[in-house]
């Protein structure tokens, strides 16, 4: 028997922004919406993110809210009430929990809670990313801006996080009572100064109670930055235990197609497996505006159906097609042999 897990997928596929306040844009997120769940996907993931447009339109963050409380109404209008919703949110520069400075630490706490708003005013239970340390916010020195590494990095960030933590303990308060888990993403060095490990992680959640703030697991990011299956398998049951394990992504080294590409995936998702029975997210990375320079992609696009002229290249619809496919077929044996070993 074949089981089916929930699958959800991300809209990193079609851009680096979820525009809330562009109607084309929103026009077509149904399209994909409809052809992506046609496929076999149960739910997204969308990135409510500010950019200048958004907030342009809606100078508050309730104005924005009361949007993507419109554009849920809409999903389920057109037939989609049965399709959940997660959401990727990152900590930005201006808005940064683990600030020094109160003011901006404080908008931070602000920005945070505004996203577990929009995540649960579009039924999402899960709201992820690289919510500690803003995400791509390499630390500088003053007064010359000159980069930080290191010894002198992991210095600084012991700070940063220890100052976190006071504000996620504050975000886990508020999340709880929204019904929404916060699921941090260790994200590897190329793109992030910290978390980069697992590890790093568990350290900073090792600092707060509340269950709620917890972890979401991306495959990409393991197989770039994790220390190893062994390791992998026992802090995957450490955090387990702690109840913070509450979501995983599919995702390959180089962020792209993922039947092709170099992913240990028994290594992976057997300890996953073995302990979660949620959502996976099949977490594609489109050659699309923002990503190409911050991920250095050199690849082709997945060309767009309705949005780009069609060639010769295999376009967005097909890669998540086949992405679902193949996922779902290894998951699936991985969960035949998990059940196998326990009879």
């Amino acid at each position: 028997m074949q089981h089916h897990s929930d699958m959800y997928f991300s809209f990193f596929m079609f851009g680096s922004n979820f525009a809330i306040e562009d109607p084309a844009f929103l026009d077509h997120a149904m399209v994909h919406i409809r052809r992506l769940a046609e496929m076999g996907y149960t739910g997204f993931e969308f990135h409510p993110g500010r950019e200048e447009t958004t907030a342009y339109a809606f100078p508050t963050y309730q104005q924005e809210l009361d949007a993507y409380i419109a554009f849920r109404k809409r999903m389920d209008d057109e037939g989609f009430a049965h399709i959940k919703v997660a959401t990727n949110v990152g900590a930005t520069t201006a808005c940064d929990p683990s600030s020094s400075c109160a003011n901006i630490r404080e908008a931070g706490i602000a920005y945070l809670k505004s996203r577990i708003d929009i995540t649960a005013a579009l039924g999402g239970q899960i709201m992820m990313g690289p919510m500690v340390i803003p995400y791509g916010g390499f630390v500088v020195s003053a007064p010359n801006g000159e980069q930080v590494w290191s010894d002198e990095l992991q210095d600084e960030l012991t700070m940063r996080y220890n100052t976190a933590q006071q504000s996620f303990i504050l975000l886990g308060e508020y999340a709880t009572s929204k019904g929404v888990k916060l699921a941090i993403e260790p994200i590897s060095h190329w793109e992030t100064p910290g978390p980069n490990k697992l590890a790093q992680l568990i350290t900073f959640l090792d600092g707060i109670d509340n269950p709620t703030v917890g972890v979401v697991l991306d495959s990409a990011q393991e197989v770039l930055d994790g220390d190893g299956p062994e390791v992998f398998k026992a802090q995957i049951d450490y955090i387990a235990d702690q109840g913070r394990l509450h979501y995983a992504q599919a995702s390959p080294p180089d962020r792209g197609d993922l039947v092709n590409c170099w992913l240990p995936w028994e290594a992976i998702f057997t300890p996953i497996l073995n302990r979660f029975n949620g959502p996976i997210a099949v977490e594609i990375f489109n050659a699309v505006g923002a990503f190409n320079h911050g991920l250095r992609l050199s690849r082709r696009k997945f060309w767009i159906p309705e949005v780009d002229a069609p060639n010769g290249y295999p376009n967005a619809y097909e890669i998540a097609q086949s992405a679902y496919d193949f996922t779902q077929t290894k998951l699936n044996k991985i969960r035949c042999e998990l059940s196998s070993n326990s009879r």
